[in-house]
């Protein structure tokens, strides 16, 4: 018998401090130990689906009320709601604009860099130049997200696990736009005349975005993001006529810089940074159930939430291109 068939699962595992779920069933069932077999490749929690003979996609995929044919098999729901729900989160272009992301409490004290004085050899005998790293001026206040879902677990209870799953997937995709919107605000805040560069609408050319990769100094331009009208507007551009005849899945300038399409950014103003050091996510844990409610299948409703916030990392990593 494996270690993951004599798992006790109860409703205590999603409640323990600084540990979530999927962590809890990973110590009691390490996955480390089925290297080499055929459960390898599976989490823990996947295990646990197997265990139950629980599926959650494909020809043979099970209803939700599978989940409810025996008391221990009924914790798994929660973590199948938190998993369709961030699989929509996730689906956006956090993952290609985050350089860093801190779990923090509600409010987050960070650091920054000074790092002004020129890089240069030194006469022996003096002083070295000076980077300081010191903490930020100004405390940031995590902002929460969150959805309520109306939907009784008698509504659900006879839909297939996938189609469920992509419902629960497009809110949180949804909810992860917002969150994006959130980021590009905080980008396009971090705006004085070294970060700028403006060009006239009539005036805007494939020579606007040579400029904009020209005026990254020690930090490159790997990102460039711009709203859906702008990104048509350079995808005709005659230096992008090779590129976009090729069967690729993502589009680079031809100087090796991302085009990411984003609606949540306006016509007037493109953004380039360097995605390596631009930006900085803080959140407060994960997502966030009502784990025992879902369990017993006492909701009317699926109320999720998270909290989270963004700063500028290090504004030299982010310059603007502003269409006037």
């Amino acid at each position: 018998m494996y270690q993951y068939e004599s798992v006790k699962l109860e409703k205590g595992m999603y409640h323990l401090t600084n540990k979530s779920f999927l962590q809890a069933l990973e110590e009691a069932d390490p996955s480390a130990q089925y290297s080499g077999s055929p459960l390898a490749g599976l989490d823990a929690y996947e295990r646990q689906l197997k265990r139950f003979d629980i599926h959650v996609s494909g020809s043979n995929c099970d209803k939700v009320e599978k989940f409810f044919t025996s008391t221990e098999s009924a914790v798994l729901f929660p973590e199948f709601v938190r998993r369709a729900i961030m699989q929509g989160m996730n689906h956006t272009i956090l993952s290609e604009i985050v350089a860093v992301i801190s779990r923090s409490g509600t409010n987050y004290h960070g650091c920054e860099l000074t790092d002004t004085n020129a890089y240069s050899n030194v006469t022996p005998g003096t002083a070295l130049p000076t980077s300081s790293i010191t903490e930020a001026n100004s405390v940031i206040t995590l902002l929460k997200y969150g959805r309520n879902i109306q939907a009784s677990y008698e509504a659900v209870r006879q839909q297939r696990l996938d189609n469920f799953a992509l419902m629960l997937r497009r809110v949180g995709t949804r909810l992860g736009d917002t969150v994006v919107s959130k980021a590009v605000s905080v980008l396009k805040n971090v705006s004085n005349n070294s970060t700028k560069i403006s060009v006239s609408t009539a005036n805007f050319a494939y020579t606007s975005l040579a400029a904009l990769y020209g005026n990254f100094t020690s930090f490159k331009m790997d990102v460039m993001l711009a709203s859906p009208a702008n990104v048509a507007k350079i995808l005709t551009m005659s230096q992008m006529i090779e590129i976009t005849s090729q069967d690729v899945t993502e589009i680079r300038l031809p100087f090796g810089t991302k085009l990411i399409n984003c609606p949540q950014l306006d016509d007037n103003t493109i953004i380039g940074l360097d995605s390596e050091y631009a930006l900085e996510q803080m959140q407060n844990g994960d997502v966030i159930l009502e784990t025992d409610k879902l369990i017993d299948r006492q909701v009317d409703s699926i109320a999720f939430s998270v909290m989270l916030n963004f700063r500028a990392f290090m504004s030299d990593a982010i310059r603007q291109l502003a269409l006037t």
